[in-house]
């Protein structure tokens, strides 16, 4: 679900190449507005889904200079486009459950199948998901879980389940952090209480902010991305995260390790979309084939941490990749696992109990 989320702005120039040794061609790479232009691409994407190595390895193959910005979050994202600063991108990458919000906003251009290369080298889950039927509107990226990731030196026993927090409430107190994500942390409780990550009674909403109300003074901070630096210098044991953050992590530290919570957590994708205001819609789509190209899925996912959806890709990484259970989880791991799906008017719900949680 790397870190899925540090505001990096990267450009890269560099001259052509044919792509004639990769077996596929781009025939012309033209702007489609005046705010875009043939030779550059805008990209809008999670945190650290992107380095300098990726976008100078689409400029040698393409010739197109590429502009990344991050955000960390999916209503960050949602809000800079909806108020007009998401015109100049031609790529976004939003999660699953955003695909069906933008879709519903009007605010996704169709993919024409036709225009893919390597398509079929993704695993046959991600072909036809639940949240984007026939892949209609997005090409996955990347995809994880949303667990713990703690401390092993320090705590023992481990965390096991989500409740772990609160029986170990005082031990924790100010040296955890969850999500600034109010889906994915009302979730969490919600799971913990035996109920949906997706409830819509609202009562089960209230009870989960009762819970979380009764923690909040020994969390140090609703967090998405600062826990790292906080934990690798010891100041946290414990952190909310998602699993290719805490894969990227333990790689810098190896006494962190990271658990996917029996009674279940969030199954997500993050994926690749084409805005209908893309001023660039033939760089879009050579960004989308130099990505499902298995050599660039398996450097991508080795370099920057991710589980690739890549089976052609995937199957081009080095064995103790494959096995690695935080990046590829068994079945029997998913089978307890919920998509976050959007509840239309009800998440207004969220919103309300989610204020009182973090206000004050």
């Amino acid at each position: 679900m790397t870190n899925r989320r540090k505001f990096l702005k990267g450009v890269t120039a560099l001259s052509s190449l044919s792509l004639a040794s990769c077996g596929w061609r781009l025939a012309e790479v033209r702007a489609n507005t005046k705010k875009g232009s043939a030779d550059q691409l805008y990209i809008y994407t999670w945190t650290q889904y992107t380095d300098a190595e990726l976008l100078q390895s689409f400029t040698n193959q393409i010739g197109v200079k590429v502009l990344a910005d991050a955000y960390d979050s999916n209503d960050v994202m949602l809000a800079k486009f909806q108020a007009g600063g998401g015109g100049t991108y031609s790529v976004i990458y939003p999660s699953d459950y955003m695909v069906q919000k933008m879709v519903e906003l009007g605010l996704l251009a169709e993919i024409k199948r036709d225009r893919l290369t390597g398509f079929d080298n993704l695993f046959p889950r991600f072909q036809n998901p639940s949240y984007d039927p026939n892949n209609r509107y997005s090409i996955p990226f990347n995809w994880g879980t949303t667990g713990l990731v703690y401390n092993s030196e320090i705590l023992n026993p481990p965390p096991e389940d989500w409740d772990y927090l609160w029986q170990n409430q005082k031990q924790l107190s100010k040296r955890m952090t969850l999500l600034n994500d109010v889906r994915e942390v009302m979730g969490a409780v919600l799971k913990m209480l035996g109920y949906s990550y997706n409830s819509k009674n609202e009562s089960e909403i209230k009870e989960a902010y009762e819970k979380l109300k009764s923690l909040k003074s020994a969390i140090a901070a609703f967090d998405t991305d600062a826990w790292r630096n906080q934990i690798l210098a010891g100041d946290l044991v414990l952190a909310m995260c998602y699993s290719a953050d805490a894969v990227k992590i333990a790689k810098e530290n190896p006494k962190l390790k990271y658990v996917v919570p029996r009674s279940g957590s969030s199954l997500w994708t993050d994926t690749i979309v084409i805005p209908k205001t893309a001023p660039n819609i033939d760089g879009a789509y050579a960004w989308i084939n130099f990505i499902l190209q298995p050599e660039i899925a398996a450097k991508i996912s080795e370099r920057l941490s991710i589980s690739t959806p890549n089976r052609a890709g995937f199957e081009q990484l080095p064995k103790a990749l494959q096995n690695n259970l935080n990046l590829f989880p068994p079945e029997s791991v998913l089978d307890k696992c919920e998509r976050l799906t959007p509840l239309g008017q009800f998440e207004e719900v969220y919103e309300r109990y989610w204020t009182l949680l973090t206000s004050g």
